[in-house]
């Protein structure tokens, strides 16, 4: 039995643009051998760190490319947390943020996520105790694991509060432009006046996770003190990744890639919502409008840890348990990852995770 996967956060290689990538590189070694073989800058690629910069409407000083947007999260908390610090993650959060602000000896903070992303009520509550946090970290569109989007008035509130109290909001956005539904919300980042907002995105959902290319946008001061940390760690990131997704960009094969992605992912989460309603009527969840999860509750009679196991053993299908996202709960939970499942397996990926919940139900 092939194992179909819910598991991996990652796309399935036939919305991958492999020509368009390859014609990428040879207009980067045609057009800059020298500089894409060299050393480079701590900040990236020159070029791209330009791009991006234009795509953000910010100076290229306010950038900083690295080697993937979990690089770029770890140069930032590195920079900001120090042992003991207050920091606020939503709740359910991605399972490697909790990994690295524990590894950090950070104290976290979880939020309530709901069906408009972080309970910014319950935010201010916690901040009325006397909590006073350095970081918040936010994942605002198609939230890893929940896929919930935070709303606009969520936004505004957010960077009010990041202003009032003091804290960095860490915009973590890598999914913000595989959306099939809905309309685009501005980032906190463009509705920051005073430096309380760092943004963190990546090439990795829209072009390709092998590139390993993704960025920070911040005020100058902190991109040139990460600038300086990622210096002494690795000299320079890929100048050679970052010169393909340079010239992937400018060609406008990027905008093609996702539109591709974002019309097969969205079928793909048309068809698992679809498929739980009808094989797993007493889940409930929110459709995600973009990005590559879902999050299910399941009913309390399922254990999700042992469904994990029973599921990928017996049944041939992968999933997540919710606990891997919390520090506490989570027991009953499954997140689905829908990006790596071709179109005609999600049903019967579906059919086969019910099957694996009833017997988890049977004992």
């Amino acid at each position: 039995m092939q194992l179909i996967s819910f598991a991996r956060g990652a796309p399935s290689l036939d919305i991958i643009d492999i020509d368009g990538l390859k014609a990428a590189a040879v207009r980067a070694f045609e057009a800059d051998p020298a500089g894409i073989t060299a050393y480079g800058t701590s900040v990236g690629y020159l070029p791209l760190r330009s791009w991006i910069a234009a795509k953000h409407g910010v100076d290229a000083e306010q950038v900083i490319v690295t080697n993937g947007s979990l690089q770029a999260d770890a140069l930032l908390f590195e920079h900001l947390v120090k042992p003991g610090d207050a920091v606020i993650v939503e709740k359910p959060t991605y399972d490697r943020t909790l990994l690295n602000l524990r590894n950090l000896g950070a104290t976290v903070h979880p939020v309530t996520v709901d069906a408009d992303g972080i309970d910014t009520d319950e935010l201010r509550a916690l901040l009325e105790t006397g909590v006073r946090p350095t970081l918040a970290h936010i994942i605002p569109n198609f939230q890893n694991p929940a896929g919930v989007t935070l709303s606009a008035e969520r936004r505004a509130t957010l960077v009010a509060l990041a202003q009032e109290f003091g804290f960095t909001i860490f915009e973590d956005d890598p999914y913000a432009d595989i959306r099939w539904r809905g309309e685009k919300l501005p980032t906190m980042l463009s509705q920051d006046t005073t430096g309380v907002v760092v943004h963190a995105s990546s090439f990795t959902k829209t072009i390709a996770p092998g590139l390993r290319v993704g960025y920070l946008v911040g005020p100058k001061a902190t991109i040139a003190a990460i600038a300086k940390r990622a210096t002494n760690l690795y000299i320079s990131p890929s100048m050679v990744a970052e010169a393909i997704t340079h010239q992937f960009c400018v060609s406008g094969d990027i905008e093609r890639s996702i539109a591709k992605v974002s019309a097969t992912l969205g079928e793909r989460a048309r068809l698992l919502a679809e498929g739980l309603r009808k094989h797993v009527p007493d889940a409930t969840f929110v459709e995600p409008d973009g990005g590559y999860f879902l999050w299910v509750e399941l009913p309390e009679d399922v254990d999700t840890t042992e469904l994990e196991t029973v599921a990928a053993r017996d049944f041939g299908v992968a999933v997540v348990k919710g606990s891997d996202f919390l520090l506490e709960g989570g027991k009953h939970s499954v997140r689905l990852a829908f990006s790596a499942v071709l179109t005609d397996q999600v049903d019967e990926g579906v059919s086969r995770l019910a099957a694996a919940i009833e017997a988890v139900r049977k004992g």
